[in-house]
């Protein structure tokens, strides 16, 4: 090859380095085996980690395109452990102290077929992230198979919750943190609006969580995010943060929204959702002293713990 060709090649190579976005670099194999860690965060992200690469790391991308998927939950596939898929999901409910008040005990006494129709049938997001507290060992923190009860104890007790109720539109994020949306497809809520329904209600209301298990605000500048029962499995998401660590422009959901479809593409977007609350970890000196209830109670509410949100 002559001198030219070279000079040509390699400055054609610059170029594309130059042009070409570096990729964002997943966090999770240098935190997984860090669930002895002495940090809440750190033991909270290595634990929802390791089970994302059971799942064969399945992900949503910052641009809300999903990527990766290998297994679901109701497949007797192996997940990276040899184990099935449908069987992990019932360990997340059984080691969450969730299964009998779920109603799962019964349904898995009866055999294979029934308990694995439980899996199908019941979300799970919230039994995994009551999974994940519960093997990270979090004070502050009860067992719920429905998110909006840990989203409510943090608004009205906010002394007691591990978690600050903030406005995941203004409030840097870090890890450990949960990322919250409503879904209620004929209206939106937003963070005001979440607020205000909790407030003076104890009704239930469908939600979502994942789990913050990395930021980078410096290089790459996006936050990665862990949930389960999203695309059937555990799955991580990609979203894009500002400088300051806020989330910049998180993508949300309003009505009248263009539904996504062929015929309009630039509408479909897999984290375009109702974002309505960041809860934030405690600093751990805080969190030492909180207590840990027992996994499955409920938080008995009283009037005088309706505290207004900080």
């Amino acid at each position: 090859m002559s001198m030219h060709l070279i000079l040509r090649s390699g400055l054609l190579a610059a170029l594309l380095a130059c042009a070409w976005p570096a990729a964002a670099v997943d966090p999770c194999p240098s935190l997984r085996a860090q669930a002895a860690s002495s940090s809440p965060a750190v033991r909270i992200a290595a634990a929802a980690c390791e089970e994302h690469r059971l799942w064969y790391r399945p992900f949503i991308d910052a641009d809300g395109r999903i990527a990766g998927t290998r297994v679901r939950e109701a497949e007797a596939s192996p997940l990276a452990n040899g184990q099935a898929a449908w069987q992990r999901v019932v360990d997340y409910w059984r080691g969450s102290g969730l299964l009998g008040s779920a109603g799962g005990s019964g349904q898995c006494a009866s055999g294979p077929s029934s308990c694995r129709m439980f899996v199908v049938d019941t979300p799970w997001s919230a039994a995994f992230i009551s999974w994940v507290m519960r093997t990270a060992r979090i004070p502050g923190f009860s067992s719920s198979p429905s998110h909006v009860r840990y989203v409510r104890h943090a608004y009205r007790a906010p002394q007691a919750s591990a978690w600050r109720f903030a406005d995941p539109a203004t409030t840097a994020v870090a890890q450990g943190d949960l990322l919250c949306y409503v879904r209620v497809p004929s209206r939106t809520f937003g963070f005001d609006g979440l607020g205000a329904r909790i407030a003076g209600s104890d009704a239930g209301l469908d939600m979502h969580c994942d789990i913050v298990v990395g930021a980078d605000t410096v290089e790459e500048r996006v936050a990665y995010l862990v949930g389960g029962n999203v695309v059937d499995g555990v799955t991580m998401r990609l979203l894009r943060l500002a400088p300051d660590g806020r989330f910049e422009r998180l993508p949300t959901r309003a009505p009248g929204d263009i539904e996504c479809s062929p015929d309009a593409q630039a509408a479909c977007n897999a984290s375009r959702q109702d974002w309505a609350v960041l809860l934030q970890l405690r600093p751990e000196h805080e969190l030492v002293a909180l207590a840990a209830p027992s996994p499955g109670t409920r938080v008995a509410w009283t009037e005088g713990a309706r505290a207004a949100a900080p």
